[in-house]
């Protein structure tokens, strides 16, 4: 049984509204909603599936969490501790501790940076650590992921790679920090199911021995039922329903949930 303890995250009202440029004939700006005052909170140690289409708001949440976006309205609580607002050293010590993994893993990695170079930056970036230390971290989170024998592929480069190799690589220069939490956005969007399923226990593993917190944003169900423990399904910049994954996938409430359940199949696995 994993441990999933207290609160880590928690969101309050979050509001998050984007604006579109004045037209070539200077009309007002448009203003869209992408977040409409959305709560929820996640628990240490559980993956937690944002779950929704193109465009309702998961992506936004995620990068607001992690600071790449602000929030119009709203508050975000990380392990107690306001973190809405933070910024200098605090930001920065904030980020070592939450990391994010991006969906494009073509264009989500420096193409003039060796393997090593990629992951090894956070920590230079955090000054943590002799060329020898960084190696051995470097050495340890590459064959975490399946990227062995590591020093094969230390001074390899992104188009050498396939597309489930580049995901490792860019899970490895996640975890490299060792984050308490992190936020998987559409991780797999981009590969064929079957590599899709060995990222998915890439994750479940890193939680089960490092006890890492993983918000995994998602448009499929499917996926989400394979990998999370709890689910949150958003619709247009609001949650419209939050339950445990079979609780959700059994009996969903709301006609969006039952709509997201009929357009995607059902992985056929245990859980992992």
């Amino acid at each position: 049984m994993q441990d999933i303890t207290s609160e880590i995250l928690r969101i309050e009202q979050l509001y998050k509204v984007f604006k579109s440029g004045r037209s070539f004939l200077g009309s007002a700006q448009k203003e869209v909603v992408a977040l409409n005052r959305i709560s929820l909170s996640i628990n240490k140690g559980e993956i937690f599936g944002l779950v929704g289409e193109s465009g309702s708001g998961k992506t936004t949440t995620g990068r607001l969490i992690v600071k790449l976006e602000e929030p119009d309205d709203g508050k975000m609580l990380f392990d107690g501790r306001d973190i809405t607002r933070i910024k200098g050293k605090a930001l920065k010590g904030f980020r070592r501790k939450v990391q994010m993994i991006f969906q494009d893993p073509y264009q989500s990695l420096n193409p003039y940076f060796s393997l090593y170079d990629t992951i090894s930056e956070p920590l230079l970036v955090h000054n943590i650590g002799d060329i020898r230390a960084r190696k051995d971290v470097v050495r340890q989170v590459m064959t975490s992921v399946g990227l062995a024998p590591a020093d094969d592929f230390f001074y390899r480069y992104p188009h050498q790679l396939s597309g489930g190799q580049r995901q490792r690589v860019a899970i490895a220069r996640t975890m490299v920090l060792k984050p308490e939490f992190v936020i998987a956005d559409e991780p797999t969007s981009m590969l064929d199911a079957t590599i899709s399923i060995q990222i998915f226990n890439i994750l479940a593993e890193i939680r089960k021995k490092h006890n890492v917190t993983f918000l995994f944003i998602t448009h499929s169900l499917a996926a989400a039922r394979y990998l999370c423990d709890r689910i949150a399904v958003i619709y247009r910049g609001e949650l419209v329903e939050t339950g445990s994954a079979e609780d959700i996938i059994q009996s969903p409430q709301h006609p969006y949930t039952q709509a997201l359940i009929e357009a995607h199949p059902r992985f056929r696995c245990p859980s992992p």
